[in-house]
């Protein structure tokens, strides 16, 4: 797993960290019974998604090149090799 990036990147962080934000407004206005608030947590909620989707179009993600291909198993080597035959 060391070897891995899963997302440690400034588009990640700041995505994930507005979403936890309005995660503690939501829980915190859940509990204190107001709906509006509850809702302006849910709506920060979808911006730290919005915000790290611009992020990474703007190149602060990871780039799609990072990513490994998965290696076929071999059953499906030999699945895929007697469909050719």
């Amino acid at each position: 797993m060391a070897g891995h990036n899963h997302g440690h990147t400034p588009a990640a962080w700041t995505g994930v960290t507005i979403a936890f934000i309005g995660f503690c407004v939501a829980g915190a206005f859940t509990v204190a019974a107001n709906p509006l608030g509850f809702w302006a947590g849910m709506v920060i909620i979808a911006l730290g998604g919005v915000v790290g989707a611009a992020m990474r179009a703007a190149g602060l993600g990871m780039p799609k090149t990072q990513h490994p291909q998965p290696q076929p198993t071999a059953t499906q080597s030999q699945a895929q090799a007697q469909t050719q035959q």
